[in-house]
C-alpha cells in the first residue's frame, strides 16, 4: 500500500434481519409434534376433550414446566442443574414446619412464612450451586451433583425422616385452589413462562445469558458480568424449584422428603431438550420448554390410556430425548 493512502475503517457486517418466520423455526418441530398428539388423542382417546382430562394433564405438567424454565436458563449458559428435585424436597420439608408450628403462635404468620422462607431457602441453595461453578470453577454437573446427593439428606434431617401430613386450606390454595375453575398451579406456570419468555426476548439480562452460553470468553471480554449472570440463573432455578416443591406437597397434603421432586431433574431436562433449547448453551426458548413438557406429558397420557405400563412410558421418554438431541445436532 502506497504511503499517504488510507483505508476505510472496518465495520462489522450489518446484522441479518430476522423476521418472525425465522424466529419461529426452532418452535416449528415441537408445535407440529404437539398438534399431531392432540389430533391423535382427539380421534382415538375416549373422553379426551373434557375439562377433567385437560385439568389432569395441565396440573401434572405445571411443576415440570416451572422447574424447566429455571433449567432452561441454566442450560442456556452451558450449565446444568441436577439439584432441582432435592431443592423441591427441602422447600417441601420447611413449609409444613412453619405453619404446623407457627412463630409467635400466629397461624396467619406461619402460612405467610411458609410461602416465602422455603422458596428463599431453595434460592439460596441455588446460589450455592452458582458459587461452586463461578468461584471454585467446578463443572456444573459436579457442582450440582453435591446437592443432588446431599439436598435430599438435608430435607430428611429437617423432618427426622418422618412423613409430615397436614390439612391447611390457606396454604393448600397453591396446589388445590381453582379461581374461575383454573388450577392455581396452571396460572403460576403461565405467569412464569410469560415472565421469563419476556426476560429472554426483551432484556439485557436475557441477552447476557445467551452470550455467556454461546461464548463465555468473548462475553467476558465484551464486559458481560459472567459470574453474576451464572449466579443469577442458578439462584432463579432454585427459587422456581422451591415454588414447585410447595405445589407438590400442597396437592398431596403431605411432605415426604424421599419422594418430593424425585426424578424432577430428568423431567425438566427432557422438557428443555424436546422444546428445542440447545443443550450446549447459547440458544434458549422458554415457550419451547412449555411445548416440550406438554409433548412428553401427552405421550405418557396416550400410552397409559391404552394400558401401556408406566415403565414402558419411561423408555419412550428416553427415546424422545435421544431424538431431540439428534435433531439439534443435525440443525447445527
Amino acid at each position: 500500500m502506497s504511503e499517504g493512502t488510507t483505508t476505510p475503517p472496518l465495520r462489522p457486517p450489518a446484522p441479518a434481519k430476522q423476521g418472525s418466520h425465522r424466529r419461529s423455526i426452532p418452535l416449528l418441530g415441537p408445535l407440529l409434534a404437539l398438534l399431531a398428539l392432540l389430533l391423535f388423542n382427539i380421534f382415538f382417546t375416549p373422553n379426551f376433550l373434557t375439562a377433567q382430562t385437560l385439568n389432569v394433564n395441565l396440573t401434572q405438567v405445571a411443576t415440570i414446566v416451572i422447574v424447566g424454565v429455571g433449567m432452561t436458563l441454566v442450560i442456556a449458559t452451558a450449565g446444568i442443574d441436577l439439584s432441582v428435585g432435592a431443592l423441591m424436597a427441602i422447600a417441601g420439608a420447611l413449609a409444613p414446619m412453619l405453619f404446623l408450628n407457627p412463630p409467635l403462635g400466629s397461624p396467619a404468620l406461619g402460612v405467610a412464612l411458609a410461602f416465602v422462607l422455603p422458596v428463599l431457602a431453595a434460592g439460596a441453595f441455588g446460589m450455592f450451586n452458582g458459587l461452586l461453578v463461578t468461584r471454585f470453577q467446578i463443572q456444573p454437573f459436579i457442582a450440582t451433583l453435591v446437592l443432588f446427593i446431599a439436598g435430599r439428606g438435608i430435607a430428611q434431617v429437617l423432618t427426622n425422616g418422618q412423613l409430615q401430613t397436614f390439612s391447611n386450606t390457606s396454604f393448600q390454595v397453591i396446589g388445590l385452589g381453582r379461581p374461575f375453575g383454573i388450577p392455581v398451579q396452571v396460572i403460576l406456570m403461565l405467569v412464569v413462562v410469560a415472565l421469563f419468555a419476556w426476560v429472554m426476548a426483551r432484556t439485557v439480562f436475557g441477552r447476557q445469558i445467551l452470550a455467556v452460553g454461546g461464548n463465555e470468553r468473548a462475553a467476558r471480554l465484551s464486559g458481560v458480568p459472567v459470574n453474576r449472570v451464572k449466579l443469577a440463573v442458578y439462584g432463579i432455578s432454585g427459587l422456581l424449584s422451591g415454588i414447585a416443591g410447595l405445589i407438590v406437597i400442597s396437592i398431596n397434603s403431605s411432605s415426604d422428603a424421599n419422594q418430593v421432586g424425585l426424578n424432577m431433574e430428568l423431567d425438566a431436562i427432557a422438557a428443555v431438550a424436546v422444546g428445542g433449547t440447545a443443550l450446549t448453551g447459547g440458544r434458549a426458548t422458554i415457550v419451547g420448554t412449555l411445548l416440550g413438557a406438554l409433548i412428553i406429558q401427552l405421550i405418557r397420557y396416550s400410552l397409559l390410556a391404552r394400558g401401556v405400563p408406566d415403565a414402558a412410558a419411561l423408555v419412550v421418554k428416553a427415546g424422545i430425548i435421544l431424538l431431540a438431541v439428534y435433531v439439534q445436532r443435525q440443525r447445527r
